[in-house]
């Protein structure tokens, strides 16, 4: 029976609404900003909206592409790339880097950011970012509808094998969240959220 107290809807007839409701559901969502580089050694940088970790140990991160992407490009040429955390302070210079230009501009210059080497991979990070992994590739998926058709995303896997983390956001050897100052983002065309100091609340699991 309609239960007039829900709007209901099947995605593939529409959802009827404004604006899709899907990404503002699922979220808010961290932001894969992903730096790569192509086998010539050109830079790239990009913010993914669908990110984030999926495995403790190893521990594996992974974000999609929606169409084949710069991103997309150099990892499968490379097998490697880096996640830089995207914070409050640093939210302009990652909308910047979400720029539609072709592959060969690097966007860690249109940003204003540097890129600084890495240990374990030849990806640099972002010098500016606190928190940054380098990976590996470890699987790169296409995915697919209910009816096995694919689609034009893909789903990029990795192994995190390198971790730095800026010494400031370690209190007494805990990662202090808040004090980095991280970016999620929302569901509309141009939403996001902040995490502070206020938003924490502990609730510890059953035994």
């Amino acid at each position: 029976m309609p239960n007039d107290d829900f709007h209901f809807y099947e995605p593939a007839k529409g959802h009827g609404l404004p604006h899709d409701p899907f990404n503002a559901m699922v979220g808010p969502r961290p932001i894969g900003w992903i730096s790569s580089q192509d086998e010539n050694g050109a830079l790239n940088l990009a913010p993914y909206s669908f990110f984030n970790a999926f495995n403790y140990t190893p521990p594996i991160v992974g974000f999609a592409s929606i169409g084949a992407k710069d991103s997309l490009h150099n990892i499968r040429q490379t097998r490697e790339f880096g996640w830089n955390l995207a914070t409050r302070p640093l939210a302009e210079q990652m909308n910047r880097s979400c720029a539609a230009v072709p592959p060969e501009v690097n966007e860690f210059e249109l940003a204003g950011l540097t890129p600084a080497a890495s240990r374990r991979i030849a990806v640099p990070r972002v010098a500016e970012s606190p928190v940054s992994f380098e990976c590996r590739l470890t699987q790169l998926l296409q995915l697919e509808g209910v009816d096995g058709v694919p689609v034009p995303t893909w789903l990029i896997l990795g192994e995190v094998v390198g971790v730095h983390i800026a010494r400031h956001l370690l209190k007494n050897g805990i990662y202090d969240t808040a004090a980095a100052q991280p970016i999620l983002r929302g569901g509309g065309p141009a939403d996001y959220f902040e995490i502070s100091p206020d938003n924490l609340f502990k609730m510890f699991r059953p035994r």
